[in-house]
C-alpha cells in the first residue's frame, strides 16, 4: 500500500506543480513548444480516462437502453418475443430476421447491412430452404 500512497501523495501533486498551466486564459497562447510538449502527457491521460468513462457510461444513456440490450424497439410491451411459423406456411425459402433491425421482423428485410456497418458486427438473417 505504501508504493499507491507515494503515487498520490507525492509523485502525482509534484508532476502536476510542474506542468506549465498558465492562469489566465490568454496564457495558453503565450506557451512555447516546450511548454506544450510538457502538456502532451497530461492530456493524453486525462482524454484516455475521459473516454474510457464514456464508453462505460455511453450504452446507458438511450432512453429506456439497458447495456448489452439487442433488440432496441420490436414488441417492447411483451416480456419475450416469440414468433411462431406453421413448416408448412413456409413457401421453398424463408429469410428470419437475427439483428431485431428487421421492419418486417420476424422476416429479414436487410436492415442487418446497416447494422453491420455500424456495429462492425456480421450478423445475417436465418435461412430456411423448403426442399
Amino acid at each position: 500500500m505504501q508504493p499507491v500512497n507515494h503515487i498520490f501523495t507525492t509523485s502525482i501533486p509534484n508532476y502536476l506543480s510542474g506542468l506549465p498551466i498558465p492562469d489566465h486564459f490568454t496564457g495558453w497562447f503565450r506557451l512555447g513548444v516546450k511548454d506544450w510538449a510538457k502538456l502532451i502527457p497530461f492530456f493524453t491521460v486525462v482524454g484516455g480516462l475521459s473516454y474510457s468513462v464514456y464508453k462505460t457510461v455511453e450504452p446507458y444513456t438511450r432512453p429506456g437502453a439497458k447495456k448489452g440490450q439487442i433488440n432496441p424497439a420490436i414488441k417492447k410491451d411483451v416480456d419475450k418475443v416469440v414468433d411462431v411459423q406453421s413448416i408448412e406456411d413456409i413457401g421453398s425459402q424463408a429469410a428470419y430476421c437475427r439483428c431485431w433491425r428487421s421492419k418486417k421482423f420476424p422476416y429479414c428485410d436487410g436492415a442487418h447491412g446497416a447494422h453491420n456497418k455500424e456495429t462492425g458486427d456480421n450478423v445475417g438473417p436465418l435461412v430456411i430452404n423448403k426442399k
